[in-house]
């Protein structure tokens, strides 16, 4: 009879093949020949966006975590990309976590592309020294839209986190990182003619309300590269984050 690590084990391998394999077919083999649009997730003058994020656990080293997220543009007057996502993190080592996901888009203020597939594999590798924590995430990305080709993309994310010492029950932690988007192979959306084909920096402020709940605004300099050059705009974002604590039975 197997035992209940084996099926674990057995579980997060078949999560993480089915990822791979996605993102694998989404690289396209061969050019394509009608013009290009713009990729839809770029954000126009200074944007506002929103995300909830809810995680419950599922055993002592995983978790179910889904996400919802608003992104308005044009000075926060235009909705024009929303999205919901969901995966299981398995927390592999104390500095290892991996989580398939699978997200759904919208764009509907896009007349080109309405809707959006997307599966993800997140590997996060992170360590804390006393206040500071480095953090490392890769982000294997397929992407499949209505009206184009698949395609694949790489997301690399180093970043630190800093604990302020602050002499209060739950202290405020400063969060910097810079993400880096490459593309392999045939890109179906418009760019400047390299794989490297955005950049995100962002710095913000985890602000913990309690231990189960709390609430991160954040200033992000998003920079696209178009045809005609880089395009950088401006977003201001808060994020919250719920943990929902249940009482996790521990195996003997």
């Amino acid at each position: 009879m197997p035992t209940c690590r084996h099926l674990h084990s057995r579980s997060i391998l078949v999560c993480v093949l089915a990822v791979l394999c996605g993102c694998i077919l989404a690289v396209p083999t061969r050019a394509q020949q009608q013009q290009e649009p713009e990729d839809p997730e770029d954000d126009k003058q200074i944007g506002f966006w929103l995300e909830q994020g809810i995680s419950t656990g599922l055993s002592p080293n995983t978790s179910f975590d889904i996400e919802f997220h608003e992104r308005f543009d044009e000075g926060g007057s235009n909705l024009y990309e929303y999205f919901v996502q969901g995966g299981v993190a398995f927390r592999l080592r104390p500095w290892l976590t991996l989580i398939p996901i699978y997200r759904y888009l919208r764009y509907p203020s896009n007349p080109r592309i309405a809707y959006e597939n997307r599966l993800q594999l997140n590997l996060t590798v992170s360590t804390s020294r006393g206040p500071w924590k480095p953090i490392l995430r890769t982000l294997i990305e397929g992407r499949f839209p209505d009206d184009r080709p698949a395609s694949a993309r790489f997301r690399f994310r180093p970043g630190v986190e800093y604990t302020l010492p602050l002499r209060t029950a739950w202290r405020p932690t400063v969060v910097l990182n810079n993400e880096f988007f490459l593309v392999p192979g045939n890109n179906p959306f418009a760019n400047g003619g390299s794989s490297y084909t955005q950049n995100r920096f962002q710095v913000g402020v985890r602000l913990p309300i309690s231990a189960a709940f709390s609430i991160r605004p954040y200033y992000m300099l998003q920079s696209v590269n178009l045809p005609a050059g880089w395009d950088t705009n401006e977003i201001v974002g808060i994020a919250l984050a719920l943990k929902i604590q249940r009482r996790l039975a521990v195996a003997p």
